[in-house]
């Protein structure tokens, strides 16, 4: 683990920082000067100007960023699982992440987990001083007893977090697969993790506001992750959602027309299909393209790790031999 030029460690674990004006995240925008003597319309023009930066620092990261769904989805077919840690806005950030993947993606929840220092109580209340504490980090990824299948992905924006320093120490310690996101370059901040993610937002329009660009740019970022590793494992077929979870009537509105766009079904035929299938869209696809009964299909999938592309492939050689 390393920290930059301004950081030092106190005896209690925690990190404390001399100066931080001289990170990215820290320095002043000259294109926002006079931000508190423009109209309206003149700050969402500034503002949706300086969210450009935000799409432009993501591209600039997609070598990185294709290696972590590699990664991630290697370790997930194994029995791994994803994290994220962080603290502030960057912790709320992998939470809000981690939460989405259960609805979308039918995930089990403790497949895809955020960790926030303070815990759930941080989530709507500032607990910032809580990420000063290297120990805590640490405490974090032994009480979840990540081991070498897992994957944890620590966010910080400015890069000197102590409490995702001392998380992915311990992940690496532990024989984890550590990514580090942050929005300030490697020469501000090194960090020695397995995949090294810089998001270069540049200075905020509020100077150090990180939950602007640096936040947007970093949502982007878990977003291409988390639904690229989802991809990987299956889990979508074409562009469609065909793990969702049916538990509410605009899901269950979600997958009938699945159904419908891929088999040309009638609704009502779609909603009978659905209910054989236990309500799963993956399921009915392969039940209505193939004949098999539920109890077929699901041994079927199974036999392809839940890859529906792969099983319906896999049907069909056979019945051509």
């Amino acid at each position: 683990m390393t920290k930059d030029k301004g950081q030092r460690t106190t005896d209690k674990g925690q990190m404390t920082l001399q100066e931080r004006g001289h990170l990215l995240t820290e320095m002043v925008n000259s294109n926002s000067l006079n931000l508190d003597q423009l109209n309206s319309l003149e700050l969402v023009e500034l503002f949706n100007s300086e969210d450009q930066k935000a799409v432009a620092a993501v591209a600039a990261a997609k070598v990185q960023l294709a290696e972590a769904i590699d990664t991630t989805a290697a370790r997930l077919r194994h029995g791994g699982r994803l994290f994220y840690i962080g603290a502030g806005t960057s912790g709320r950030l992998g939470v809000l992440d981690a939460a989405e993947c259960p609805p979308t993606f039918c995930t089990p929840p403790e497949l895809v987990q955020g960790i926030i220092a303070g815990g759930a109580g941080a989530l709507v209340r500032s607990s910032e001083d809580l990420e000063d504490s290297i120990e805590d980090g640490e405490a974090a990824i032994a009480g979840r007893h990540i081991t070498q299948l897992d994957v944890v992905v620590g966010i910080t924006a400015g890069g000197t977090t102590p409490y995702v320093h001392g998380a992915l120490h311990a992940a690496r310690q532990r024989g984890a697969s550590t990514i580090f996101i942050a929005c300030v370059p490697a020469e501000q901040v090194s960090f020695d993790a397995d995949i090294d993610i810089r998001l270069l937002t540049g200075p905020e329009i509020i100077a150090g506001s990180t939950r602007l660009k640096a936040g947007t740019a970093t949502k982007l970022a878990l977003n291409i992750l988390s639904t690229g590793v989802m991809v990987k494992l299956g889990k979508v077929y074409g562009n469609r959602m065909v793990d969702v979870a049916v538990t509410n009537q605009k899901l269950r509105d979600r997958a009938l027309r699945i159904l419908q766009d891929l088999t040309g079904l009638s609704r009502e035929a779609a909603g009978f299909l659905l209910e054989r299938s236990g309500k799963w869209v993956k399921l009915a696809l392969l039940m209505h393209w193939t004949g098999l009964e539920k109890d077929q299909g699901d041994r079927l999938l199974s036999e392809h790790q839940s890859n529906l592309r792969a099983a319906v492939i896999s049907y069909q050689n056979h019945n051509q031999s």
